[in-house]
């Protein structure tokens, strides 16, 4: 998996992403609460607010000592639930690195309705593509699948700085050797030392990410990931992205021109870093 630290876009509209910053938080929160135990089994909880086809469709129920919602509002409680560290850490770092600007080119408030709609979508089309399902489906991946698709359209010449981990893991140690000879090496095959990040233009990285997310659901898909609900939030992505733009937010616009343009964007916040 290509995991995305930072890019090159500075914030034009607003000075701080707080909608994107408190869905982070919530998730955080969220994981956190569940996984203290305070409230019993963390995977009994989760199955309370996750989305589960064949409860949805009224053909099957949930034990009567596990808590939730009723089953509609689970397409929108499952967005706020991970079943693993990793699981969150990857959802949230996606939505760090690409939904501060989203928010920036919608607005806000436009901001987190684009984004419940996009998870709210993905959550339907999945069940419809699995209607006899009875696993539980969580995690914001398919509200996020939107937000990377709004990037994709709104900035696709933006500069991307990612990382594949099974590379770091095969040169970290080469580099660690270099260090330790005293001969200490600040790249390798031209990736940045110790993460060996690279970059793409976002059209690259998260056209090739899109691509993945097609090609396992044509193919069944691969271990517990939902893929259809991450095709689900890339297609409400695409088809919502022009209505929830600001007006004068262009499509396609290219990485920072704002400045070359004579824009003001002095009085936006640093470009994000990966530090």
């Amino acid at each position: 998996m290509v995991i995305p630290i930072y890019d090159d876009l500075p914030l034009r509209h607003i000075r701080w992403p707080s909608v994107n910053w408190f869905l982070i938080g919530i998730n955080i929160f969220a994981f956190f609460l569940i996984y203290s135990e305070a409230f019993g089994d963390p995977l009994t909880v989760i199955r309370g607010f996750a989305v589960i086809p064949r409860v949805l469709f009224g053909d099957a129920q949930l034990a009567d000592w596990i808590i939730g919602p009723p089953a509609p509002l689970t397409l929108i409680t499952s967005l706020f639930f991970h079943s693993s560290f990793l699981h969150l850490v990857s959802n949230m770092l996606f939505l760090y690195v690409f939904g501060d600007n989203v928010e920036d080119a919608m607005g806000s408030f436009f901001y987190l309705l684009f984004y419940l709609c996009c998870g709210v979508t993905a959550g339907v089309f999945y069940i419809y593509s699995t209607p006899d399902s009875i696993t539980p489906l969580v995690g914001a991946s398919s509200a996020i699948s939107g937000v990377c698709a709004a990037f994709l359209l709104l900035h696709p010449r933006a500069t991307i700085a990612g990382v594949f981990p099974p590379l770091t893991m095969v040169l970290q140690p080469l580099w660690l050797i270099s260090v330790l000879v005293g001969q200490k090496k600040g790249s390798i095959f031209g990736l940045q030392a110790p993460l060996f990040v690279f970059h793409a233009s976002a059209l690259l990285f998260i056209g090739a990410w899109m691509f993945i997310q097609l090609m396992n659901a044509s193919l069944g898909g691969l271990g517990h990931v939902a893929w259809m609900a991450h095709i689900g939030g890339i297609a409400a992505g695409l088809v919502l992205t022009p209505f929830f733009k600001r007006r004068d937010q262009p499509l396609f616009r290219r990485g920072t021109q704002g400045a070359s343009e004579g824009e003001d964007t002095a009085a936006s916040p640093p470009e994000k870093r990966g530090d």
